[in-house]
Parts: C-alpha cells; structure tokens; sequence
C-alpha cells in the first residue's frame, strides 16, 4: 500500500517539482496540495494522508501553527516541516508544534523519499549535529508520569531510530500495541511528537547519540 502525502507550500513551482520527484517511487502517493497551513489543515480531514511535507513560511496561517493543529486534530498523520535554513528558529518551533523532522529544501530527491517513508513508518531519524541543536530546545517535563517498564523499552527503541515494525519485533508485541504505548508514552511525558519524545530520552540518558555536543 502506498504512503498518501499532501503537500503544502505557497510556491506551486515548488509542489511541482516535490511531486514530479515523488512520483518516481512507486511506494509514494501525492494526494493533494494545499498552498497554505488554513488549506493544509482542511485537505488533512478530507484526505488522510499519512505524511504532510510543510513549508513554515506561508500566507494566511503559517506552517508552524498548522504543524500543531494537524498533530492535535490527526494524530495519525506525521508531519515533515521544509525550511531553507537549518538555524532557522523556526525549525526549532516547528519540532516543538510536532513535526517530526525537518528537511532543507535543497534536500536530494532520493533522501527526501527516505525521510518520508521513516515517517510514514514512525521512524525518528536524528542526525548528531541537529539533535545537538535540539536537544538545548528540547522541553523536559516537571513531573512527568512514570513511564511503564514497557513503555520505557518502547522509547528507547524508538529514540534509537527503530520503526514500528521492528520494536513489534523486538519486543515480540505488535505494531497496533507499540502505537497505543507510543501514545501514551507522548501523553505522559506531554509532548507532541516522538522526535520531541526522543530527544527527552537521550537529555535523561536512556540511550545517547553518538557526536552529540
């Protein structure tokens, strides 16, 4: 089954070119376009897609704010924001709304296609040099829940870059249950994504990523 994308950017050059790339692998699917976060939001409830690639700088709602409602309206659906500068603050605010990862818009064609289906697959990519960025975002609950043992392996597989189907199959549990403790574990730790989730497990020391500074 393919993974349904809608993409969001005021530029139609850009969703142009995002779908002629997109459309060279069969596994991906452009369902829609939306040209801001307003329109992005609606054509999410009609359409379902499973990952929204966001452009943040846009005309009538931003991306950022979109990021956050799409995250509390669908929780189902990833987000990937598109910037075109890594420093950008607004990188930082988009993670911090839920995205779960970001992507420079001079991204090569075949890691953008990588980066989507990582999402699709509840797969969080965290290179050292941006997790160090992060990281000094990143904002750590007060008194968090405490996290069940089992929801405590789940974050650490997940904070480890694994997919949903491979904690399944570490933890011999299946993919349906390892989303029901992933949900609980980013409504206990308050958080809105697992990158977010990630990152609070590395800064309490459950897993470490390597090069980080």
């Amino acid at each position: 089954m393919s993974i349904r994308i809608l993409l969001v950017d005021d530029h139609a050059v850009v969703r142009q070119g995002l779908k002629m790339f997109l459309g060279l692998d069969p596994d991906l699917q452009v369902v829609g376009e939306a040209e801001n976060g307003e329109e992005a939001i609606r054509l999410t409830g009609e359409l379902n897609p499973d990952v929204v690639l966001m452009d943040l700088l846009m005309p009538v709602m931003d991306g950022v704010t979109a990021i956050a409602r799409i995250r509390r309206d669908f929780p189902d659906t990833e987000v990937i924001a598109l910037t075109s500068v890594l420093e950008d603050e607004a990188v930082m605010k988009a993670m911090r709304a839920g995205a779960m990862g970001y992507l420079l818009k001079d991204t090569q064609a075949e890691e953008l296609r990588r980066a989507i289906k990582a999402a699709a697959a509840g797969q969080v990519q965290l290179s050292p040099r941006a997790a160090a960025r992060l990281m000094r975002d990143v904002r750590a609950p007060e008194s968090p829940e405490k996290l069940t043992e089992r929801e405590t392996d789940v974050l650490r597989l997940l904070a480890l870059g694994r997919a949903n189907k491979e904690i399944a199959r570490e933890l011999n549990i299946g993919e349906k249950t390892v989303k029901t403790h992933v949900s609980a574990i980013l409504r206990k730790l308050d958080v809105p994504s697992r990158t977010q989730a990630a990152l609070y497990a590395v800064r309490i020391g459950l897993v470490s990523i390597e090069g980080e500074t």
